[in-house]
């Protein structure tokens, strides 16, 4: 019995070494498997975000600054209309406003498409109206001569029509949106006229 206990304990070291030769491949292989699993879930989250970025996020992206410049060429226009209307009534009338029509062509927002405004199909519509003496009515401003301190209507009316917006979906192949007409009306106090100089600024 004591021959057998000393063997028994001589042989306990080789014993530890092939239990843990034994458990340690088992714990390479978890080890493994978990550091795998954690590779499979970043991949499939990647996955996930560029479906839901190419589905949702990026035409949501696209929307915004579509709408943010759409806004931003609607307050130029709206300011480049009342911006001619203001120049109209501190210069001399001409028939059909040709000095304004060729300011504002010359002085046109900068916007995406400011090239409607030069040559394009943007139209620039200048009016002059007189008060009826008898009637209050407004009525369709004539006179004999241009740039004269006799020439002098009671109110202009700056109009801006015809003008898409185009952006950056024209690339995309889809149709401009048609922009409503801008219109502007002030009151015409000297067209730039001086009567005791005689002179207009044209």
């Amino acid at each position: 019995m004591a021959a057998l206990n000393r063997w028994w304990a001589k042989t306990a070291p080789s014993r530890s070494r092939l239990g843990n030769s034994l458990t340690l491949p088992s714990r390479a292989r978890k080890q493994a498997d978990r550091s795998g699993s954690r590779h499979r879930q970043r991949g499939q989250a990647a996955v996930e975000f560029a479906i839901v970025y190419a589905a949702i996020l990026l035409p949501v992206t696209f929307a915004i600054i579509y709408t943010a410049l759409l806004l931003w060429v609607w307050h130029s226009i709206a300011d480049f209309t009342r911006e001619g209307a203001r120049y109209a009534v501190t210069h001399c009338w001409q028939s059909g406003g040709g000095n304004v029509v060729s300011w504002m062509r010359t002085n046109s927002p900068i916007t995406w498409d400011r090239d409607q405004f030069i040559s394009g199909p943007a139209e620039i519509t200048v009016s002059y109206y007189s008060r009826n003496a008898d009637s209050g009515a407004l009525e369709e401003f004539t006179c004999d001569g241009e740039c004269s301190v006799n020439c002098v209507p009671d109110l202009v009316k700056v109009s801006v029509s015809n003008y898409e917006f185009r952006g950056f979906v024209t690339y995309l192949g889809l149709a401009p949106i048609r922009i409503p007409d801008f219109q502007t009306s002030l009151a015409v106090q000297s067209a730039g006229c001086d009567p005791e100089q005689v002179t207009c600024v044209p």
